[in-house]
């Protein structure tokens, strides 16, 4: 993998994807960070500024007529050798979430759907040339992240049938959404040998996990990060969790 983008890395699994990513002993040459606000990431700003691997975009993944602009800016720092991954990171659920149907607002589903699984989906079609320019670079390379590959964070709230707790729509919605997304896309770019990938990064400490949550964000980002590393083409199109394990759609 010699480039990679990752999405939503002002704070939480984003921000700790960038950790992960270069303190590995195969750290991407290039590794592009995206926030909507650059000026208010003050962690990632020193990040970049200690590490010349990290490059920041701004970008509010809503303006997806911005997202030309990403890919060039993208473009111009990796030239003919393309994109090997795009990581859509980025993700949002209200709390409002939590308290049931009745709780349900259409302006938040439809800003949730928005972030969620819409901003994932047109980013992986404005990134396709360059991902498909890393593919035919890097033809002696089995599928994965050494040739090219798109990985979406999923959760397990989107697996219908692990659901029976119900509530939580917003979430559960949208990341059904991005999983129906990444399948289609495994079968759509499968002749280009870009690979799609689901990814649940567990029930980690974030400001959406709670505290209660089992994980800490270093310990998901750094077995995400091995997993990256270890995907084959058994897994274009699979859904799996932080370690590699399969989970049920």
């Amino acid at each position: 993998m010699r480039s990679i983008l990752v999405t939503g890395c002002n704070r939480g699994l984003g921000l700790g994807l960038i950790k992960s990513l270069i303190k590995h002993e195969k750290s991407p040459e290039y590794i592009f960070a995206t926030c909507r606000n650059i000026s208010a990431a003050d962690e990632l700003k020193n990040i970049a500024a200690s590490n010349d691997k990290v490059r920041l975009i701004e970008i509010d993944l809503k303006n997806y007529d911005k997202y030309p602009e990403v890919v060039k800016q993208v473009g111009d720092v990796v030239k003919d050798e393309g994109l090997n991954v795009l990581f859509n990171s980025a993700g949002i659920s209200p709390r409002s979430s939590f308290i049931g149907i009745k709780g349900l607002k259409a302006s938040e589903l439809m800003d949730t759907y928005a972030v969620n699984c819409v901003a994932p989906l047109m980013l992986s079609k404005a990134f396709i040339p360059l991902l498909k320019m890393a593919s035919d670079k890097n033809k002696s390379s089995p599928l994965g992240v050494g040739r090219a590959a798109i990985i979406n964070m999923s959760s397990i709230l989107g697996s219908i049938k692990l659901n029976t707790d119900g509530s939580l729509y917003h979430y559960r919605v949208t990341k059904s959404g991005v999983n129906a997304a990444t399948k289609s896309l495994s079968i759509d770019l499968k002749n280009d040998k870009i690979m799609a990938t689901a990814l649940h990064p567990g029930w980690v400490k974030t400001d959406m996990g709670g505290p209660k949550a089992p994980l800490e964000v270093e310990e998901s980002c750094d077995k995400m990060v091995e997993t990256l590393f270890n995907l084959t083409d058994t897994h274009n199109g699979a859904f799996i969790q932080y370690d590699g394990k399969s989970l049920p759609w």
